[in-house]
């Protein structure tokens, strides 16, 4: 069943696609059914720029475990860029 659980926040960055590097302006972040990888359920990342049309796209599909671990690593390496005084 899906679970129709999705956001979609907005973002500055970049990404890089089959045309090569582009600005990424959002980011749709689901628990749903994934397209590829090989669970029922999985959380979906796609980051876009919907101005430049489907190609500029980068998608993701995590298993629970790894969005976890993602999630405690970004924030570990958050923190001890700013404690290091590097964010400002």
């Amino acid at each position: 069943m899906c679970t129709m659980i999705t956001n979609t926040i907005k973002i500055e960055g970049s990404g890089k696609g089959l045309q090569g590097w582009f600005p990424l302006k959002a980011a749709n972040v689901s628990y749903d059914h994934p397209f590829n990888a090989p669970f029922e359920h999985a959380l979906n990342i796609d980051f876009v720029n919907e101005a430049q049309g489907p190609g500029a796209r980068v998608a993701v599909e995590l298993s629970v475990e790894a969005a976890r671990e993602l999630i405690r690593t970004i924030e570990a390496v958050l923190k001890v860029a700013d404690e290091g005084g590097h964010i400002v």
